[in-house]
């Protein structure tokens, strides 16, 4: 699936991965290829990329949203630490 992170300022990533995990305002939750539609609100937290069971990317957001349709993943983060 494709994910994107984006601030007002830049694209911080895109690329392919395998799972995301994403800091959720009601706590923090993965998504994987063919997840069901959402949009999430985020809190302040670490951003889980992995593109496959070897490599692994963090990133610290500073809250935002997060939507997921058709395996394409995008992250509108505030800001990165």
């Amino acid at each position: 699936m494709n994910l994107e992170i984006l601030t007002p300022d830049k694209k911080v990533f895109e690329g392919e991965v395998t799972a995301v995990t994403v800091p959720g305002t009601l706590g923090s939750f993965q998504i994987l290829k063919d997840h069901a539609p959402i949009i999430s609100t985020l809190e302040d937290g670490e951003v889980i990329i992995k593109a496959n069971k070897a490599d692994e990317q963090r990133f610290f957001i500073k809250g935002g949203v997060v939507e997921a349709i058709h395996n394409k993943v995008v992250v509108l983060a505030e800001g990165i630490a």
